[in-house]
This record gives C-alpha cells, structure tokens and sequence, in this order.
C-alpha cells in the first residue's frame, strides 16, 4: 500500500510539473511578452519606453528565458504565483476571491452528477421490466449529447424566466448555484451513470452473485452489499476525471449565467491578455484535477483490494 501512494504521488506531481512547464512554453515563449502585449492592446495610448522597460525588470522578462523559467517554477513551488498585469492584483489573491464560488458550483455539480448519475445507473440494473431497463439506459446517451450551453440556456428560460423559482443572472446562495450546478452536471452524470450501469451490468453476471443469492440474500441486498462495492471503482474514476471538464465549463456556464467565479476571471484575463494570471488559472486547475484524482486513486484500494494486489504483482515481475 505505501508503494501504491507514493507512486501515485509522484504521477501527481509529474502532472503538476508538466502543466506548469507546458503553460510557460505557450504563454511565454511567444513573440511578445506580456507587458508588451498589454501596452499593444491599447493603441494610441502614449506609453513611455522607460516605464515599460521598468515592468519587463520588475517582472524579470529581460532575463534569459531559462532563468525566467526556474524563478517561475521555484516560486510556484512556494506558492508564489506573481502578479496580475492588469491591477497589479497578486494572482494567488485573484483566484482566492473567485475560487469559493467556482467550488460551490463544481461541489453541487459533482453530487449532483454522482447522485443522479448513479440512481439511475442503479434503477436501471436493478429493474426486471424490459421496458423500463430501455427507457432509463436510453437517457445518459441523450445527456451526453447536449451542448453545455444549450441546457443552460432552456433552463434560464424554464426556470426563471417563466417559473421564477430562482434568479436568472448573478445569483448566490443555493438559489443561485442550483441552475448553473444542474447544468453542468447533465453531461457529467450521464457519463457516470454509462459506465456504473455498464459495470453494474458486468458484474450482476459474476458466479459470487448466484453464491449470494443461494445464502437467501435479497435483490436490493445483492446489488448494495455485492454488485455495486465491486463494480462502482471505473465510476469513481470518471467522476474524477470529469472534474477538470466541470473547471473548464465553468467558463461558459459562469458567463451565460452572469456568475462571478474562475470562469469569469479567466474570460477577463484572457481579454485583458494577463497572462500570469491565465497561467495562475491553468495550474490550479490542474493542482485541484490531480488532487481529487490523487483521493480517487487512494480510495480505490480500500472499495477494491485487488488494484494493490495487482500492483504489488508487478512490481514482482519487473524485479
């Protein structure tokens, strides 16, 4: 088990690297820096050429880019993430003031796509009736196949514009959260509930099944004590996996409903061309995919004992 966590420490912290590192090729290796790309973003406004030799100093863009590059990544290492070229903002404290709404959302989008998701992936390999097993394993693909933007749109028009149940723009609270939350989650949870049923289907097949049921277990006792512990792990992983699309739709489901998050920053700082803070945004949403990947992958063992059983194997056979 200790091998296991460290190995999937170390894979986290490799991805951390690389996004740090690729980001700053894009970002800064490019014909311009940034300073000279926000002073171009305002032609016609007179800009004294030593002012702007003073903040490519101040921000070290006059150094070789490899020495730009480990000031970069040490500092990132400390936390220090620079500074916003637009209002001088440290980017820790930009995203720090956007996070706690971004999170709200993407928290209520996951359980949202995890119950949902999951109930029906459940309802459906539980039923014995043909035509219900259809109508419900027929609604993930739907889901799947609906643009983001789309559903947030019809549910603006559902939801606050005819029944007033809840705000349409700029919202807080749970009130504020539901609409952009469900939003989001519809393509998440019918990608959950595709692969739970899938497994969950897989696994109702197995021969400890019918040993189950020779010992007088009941169907409900069979599917929660059995069949979903051993098929819910590929599910987990999703679930994980979907967290960086939940960050990224973020983006488009904060600007249709008028939201202040990272989206919201990130659609400003782009616009602005701030990149140390687009740079900011890339790695912390990268730092939170690793982590809940990281809490996936270290759960796992404990819901299936086999994935260290087969590490451990190996680990066996290289040495």
């Amino acid at each position: 088990m200790i091998r296991y966590v460290l190995i999937r420490v170390l894979q986290a912290a490799g991805v951390l690297w690389a996004a740090f590192t690729v980001t700053f090729g894009v970002l800064y290796l490019l014909p311009a820096d940034p300073v000279q790309l926000a002073v171009d973003a305002t032609p016609g406004t007179p800009v004294d050429a030593a002012a702007v030799a003073e903040l490519q100093a101040r921000y070290g863009l006059d150094r070789p880019v490899w020495e730009q590059y480990w000031t970069a990544l040490t500092h990132a290492v400390r936390g220090d993430l620079g500074f916003s070229l637009t209002t001088g903002q440290t980017v820790v404290a930009a995203i720090g003031e956007a996070v706690p709404s971004t999170l709200a959302l993407a928290g209520t989008t996951l359980v949202s796509a995890v119950v949902f998701g999951g109930g029906l992936a459940l309802a459906a390999a539980y039923t014995e009736r043909g035509w219900l097993r259809e109508l419900l394993t027929a609604l993930p693909p739907i889901g799947t196949a609906m643009p983001t933007f789309w559903v947030g749109l019809i549910l603006l028009h559902l939801f606050s514009f005819q029944l007033r149940l809840v705000p349409a723009f700029g919202g807080t609270g749970f009130t504020g959260t539901i609409l952009p939350a469900v939003t989001l989650a519809v393509p998440v949870g019918a990608v959950i509930a595709q692969v739970l049923h899938s497994n969950l289907v897989d696994t109702w097949r197995q021969p400890f099944v019918a040993v189950a049921y020779a010992k007088g277990a009941s169907r409900m006792w069979v599917q929660w004590r059995h069949v979903l512990r051993a098929a819910i792990g590929p599910a987990l992983t999703v679930a994980g996996v979907w967290v960086g699309t939940v960050l990224a739709g973020s983006v488009i489901v904060e600007t249709v409903f008028a939201r202040a998050g990272i989206g919201r920053l990130t659609q400003t700082s782009v616009l602005n061309q701030d990149i140390p803070v687009v740079q900011g945004i890339v790695v912390f949403s990268a730092a939170v995919y690793v982590l809940v990947n990281l809490v996936v992958d270290l759960v796992y063992p404990l819901l299936d004992a086999r994935v260290t059983d087969s590490s451990r194997g190996k680990a066996v056979a290289y040495a």
